[in-house]
């Protein structure tokens, strides 16, 4: 049986965006919901990595941060090892927290320009109290910046003497210092050059190797999740569109927004490739549309989908939220 490190049920998150009240009053205007997740449901098995695709403003971040416990979800829960980040603060809890870690977009602004490097670092030793003095700390920090690939020399410097990848190699060594289980990575190699993204991305892929670690990895960039993922999860409108691994979902994808993301990415055979688009942008999440939130947008959509939400359809192995799932799969219809 697979072990489940990280369970994510029925998760949904609305924000009151509305005017205030006395404005509201005056002018009429509705209380506005703006539904960022929308009953999210997976699970991320021990020692892999789930990534979450999607466009812009389709719920990734906001996942991320319900995960890490830094929201409360408005309905539906996120276990890790069968306890709940955000409930109410316990020894427990406390424990539970420092076995889990984020690694950020921005490998700068993540990073405090006021404080040394060793000093970043060290913040998570002693605050967990992993280290019973300051020379373990100095030591431990040390050992992590070798882990990352930088010089214990580098615990006296500032984040600005650094390039972006060394800083992001600092971020990571930060997420390690408390010896984490489970790794939140929300795109932390978008900010970095292409070729600065393979170091870093292989540096992750031989520290989970070494450590056993698990990542939700999030991502708009779909050759950097071919490359790091075990299961793939797309995202449109903070609905799950398609779950499926990632061998499944890049050779046969069933969902036509799947489909649209796989044949924009970019391709090293596609000089003169013509790329048809889906002709639309991601609705307004306040006032989404009706049934299939992609029906607007899909080159299949019937009066259906117009008005009813698709149900989850388990195609071999795989989850799909579409009426034509089964038909897209089995190749009777043409996208």
């Amino acid at each position: 049986m697979t072990d489940i490190m990280v369970e994510v049920s029925g998760l949904t998150r609305r924000f009151d965006v509305s005017s205030p009240w006395l404005n509201r009053l005056l002018q009429r205007e509705p209380r506005r919901i703006l539904t960022a997740v929308d009953d999210v449901s997976f699970s991320i098995a021990r020692g892999s990595t789930y990534a979450l695709v999607g466009e812009s403003g389709s719920g990734k971040s906001t996942i991320a941060k319900l995960v890490l416990g830094l929201l409360k979800p408005t309905a539906g829960q996120v276990l890790v090892d069968g306890s709940d980040l955000s409930a109410t603060a316990t020894a427990a809890s406390d424990a539970l927290r420092r076995r889990v870690q984020m690694i950020f977009q921005d490998p700068y602004a993540s990073l405090n320009p006021r404080w040394r490097v060793g000093d970043i670092i060290s913040e998570p030793i002693e605050v967990f109290g992993l280290e019973p003095d300051a020379g373990a700390r100095a030591r431990r920090v040390a050992e992590l910046l070798d882990q990352v690939g930088l010089a214990a020399s580098d615990a006296t410097k500032f984040p600005h003497q650094f390039s972006g990848g060394q800083r992001q190699r600092i971020g990571i060594a930060r997420a390690l210092a408390s010896r984490p289980e489970f790794i939140v990575c929300d795109e932390p190699t978008s900010a970095l050059d292409v070729s600065v993204q393979a170091q870093v991305l292989n540096l992750m892929r031989d520290l989970q190797s070494e450590l056993g670690l698990t990542y939700l990895f999030i991502s708009h960039d779909l050759s950097v999740v071919r490359y790091m993922a075990d299961q793939v999860g797309v995202l449109y409108l903070g609905r799950l569109v398609e779950t499926a691994t990632r061998d499944a979902l890049f050779e046969a994808p069933c969902h036509p927004y799947t489909r649209m993301l796989l044949d924009a990415a970019p391709r090293i055979d596609g000089f003169g490739r013509e790329h048809q688009t889906d002709g639309g942008e991601i609705p307004d999440p306040i006032n989404p549309p009706s049934g299939c939130h992609y029906h607007p947008r899909c080159a299949l959509a019937t009066e259906r989908c117009r008005v009813e939400v698709p149900a989850v359809s388990n195609l071999e192995g795989r989850q799909v939220v579409c009426h034509e799932a089964t038909q897209i799969l089995s190749g009777s219809v043409d996208l």
